[in-house]
């Protein structure tokens, strides 16, 4: 079992999501020991990108802060290294396939086993095209996290099978950001998953509230929130540490 499946051993799994580097790298480090202090089981570090295609205007504007400080991918898993002497939490990259490639896979893979990442989410992996990253990415230890959305009733067998970490099920359609109502038929789809597969399942796109979160959890083994939490960044900015911490703690409190 993975460090990641175990996140969701005892309770249900809170996942928290940043950008790293937003606004300053040294900030997304005290903001990840804050929502890991909060109850946070897992945080996803968003590596900023010129074009995240999955992602609504709030965590666009973040990418875009960090690019504009200068975060690279070297300077991030720098900064992973510094994480990981202070929390053992479960970390997880958002990252799209180009940087990844760009980079190299085997070497971003091992950089990722060193530093201490346990997973990846990359929402624009095709699966038929997943072969050469899920082999790498598993010599090194590292969950390639299958995600699944609405429309992908006719293929969630396939991609169920033999998924990693957790599976990521998308709320609802279009791109991340908070939504006052997810109208998607969530307990469906869950069912559906669970007729395949045991890999647990969290929930994200649109999440924002204690009571989406409870609701949520009812029926899926976690949560997972971004665009919130990016969202408080944004306003507060260096000061976001403690506004990161009460958000988080209540969060989590409403999924007990």
């Amino acid at each position: 079992m993975s460090k990641i499946q175990k996140a969701f051993e005892n309770n249900k799994a809170f996942i928290s999501f940043l950008t790293a580097g937003d606004p300053t790298l040294d900030k997304t480090e005290e903001f990840i020991l804050s929502l890991a202090a909060a109850g946070s089981d897992i945080i996803e570090i968003g590596i900023p990108f010129s074009d995240p295609i999955a992602e609504g205007e709030v965590i666009q504007r973040a990418n875009i802060r960090a690019l504009a400080d200068g975060t690279t991918t070297d300077k991030i898993f720098e900064m992973v290294k510094r994480v990981r002497l202070k929390t053992q939490v479960p970390l997880v990259f958002l990252t799209y396939i180009n940087p990844i490639f760009v980079y190299g896979i085997e070497k971003f893979m091992k950089n990722c086993q060193q530093c201490g990442i346990n997973g990846l989410v990359i929402p624009d992996l095709p699966f038929e095209e997943k072969a050469e990253i899920f082999g790498i990415a598993t010599h090194y230890n590292v969950d390639v996290i299958t995600m699944i959305a609405p429309t992908s009733q006719d293929r969630i067998q396939a991609l169920a099978n033999n998924a990693a970490g957790f599976i990521y099920l998308v709320s609802s359609m279009g791109v991340t950001g908070v939504r006052s109502e997810i109208k998607t038929d969530i307990d469906a789809i869950i069912k559906d998953i669970r007729q395949v597969s045991s890999t647990p399942i969290a929930v994200g796109f649109g999440i924002s509230t204690a009571k989406q979160a409870q609701e949520l959890a009812k029926i899926a083994d976690g949560v997972i929130v971004g665009s919130a939490i990016v969202k408080i960044i944004e306003q507060y900015g260096e000061n976001a540490g403690t506004y990161l911490f009460e958000y988080v703690k209540s969060m989590k409190s409403a999924m007990i």
